[in-house]
């Protein structure tokens, strides 16, 4: 898809290819099978048994088992993996956005990442064009979920969750003075969100020239924030002690 392609050139301006990637949150190994065919070495890492076992399927459907590794593991006990330090750490499509602070998260890489390597998350932001201008058609709490405060209740494969949303400002505080932003890009700022496949269908030319709109407004602030996700990309820089 559009998303995950621009998810994966986002990843190879910041990694270089034979990287080693430690996947958190990685589900079914879409993301971890596209990669290792990119050249990329990766760890998948997920606490859903189900969700490992489909991704473990991928990797021996496509002859990948010397470029991915699955584990068990959750984002928050990553004091577990035994094969750090890596070259970046990758979290796709807001498998983040289920914990109100990162800061838990943030706090372990030193002990997974290697001094240079690379953060690449995609979260979700507060803001979202595209479900704001649901209200236009009478849906007044799609429009503005993403403002609650406690976040809001969602559910997935019959696992029920909180949804949290935090803005790149937020996230980039987060990480601190130890790390320093490299990249920073909005999904569907423009184009609109995956839940609404019909349009580019229907109207192929009109999402040619949302695709062309959002490609050249993406990466420029405000509206870097203001799509369904963001890809934020932050190097390691720990000071010298």
């Amino acid at each position: 898809t559009r998303l995950r392609r621009k998810v994966y050139e986002h990843v190879s301006r910041q990694v270089e290819p034979g990287g080693r990637i430690l996947e958190l949150n990685a589900g079914t190994g879409i993301d971890a099978v596209a990669l290792a065919q990119r050249g990329y070495k990766i760890h998948a890492t997920d606490i859903a048994p189900d969700m490992l076992a489909r991704a473990r399927d991928k990797v021996e459907q496509f002859g990948l088992q010397e470029q991915v590794s699955v584990q068990e593991c959750s984002y928050k006990q990553l004091n577990k993996i035994r094969t750090a330090p890596f070259d970046a750490v990758l979290s796709n499509f807001g498998g983040l956005n289920c914990i109100p602070d990162l800061s838990v998260v943030i706090e372990q890489m030193p002990g997974v990442l290697r001094p240079g390597g690379t953060v690449t998350w995609v979260l979700m932001p507060p803001v979202c064009l595209w479900e704001m201008a649901e209200v236009l058609r009478g849906k007044f709490r799609l429009a503005f979920r993403r403002f609650a405060r406690n976040g809001v209740r969602s559910h997935l494969e019959g696992l029920h969750f909180t949804v949290y949303y935090f803005s790149p400002r937020r996230t980039i505080d987060w990480f601190g003075n130890d790390y320093e932003l490299l990249e920073l890009e909005g999904l569907s700022v423009i184009t609109p969100i995956s839940q609404n496949k019909l349009l580019a269908k229907r109207y192929p030319r009109l999402y040619a020239s949302l695709a062309w709109l959002d490609d050249r407004l993406s990466k420029r602030p405000p509206w870097w924030g203001w799509g369904d996700f963001y890809i934020i990309s932050m190097r390691y820089k720990p000071k010298q002690p």
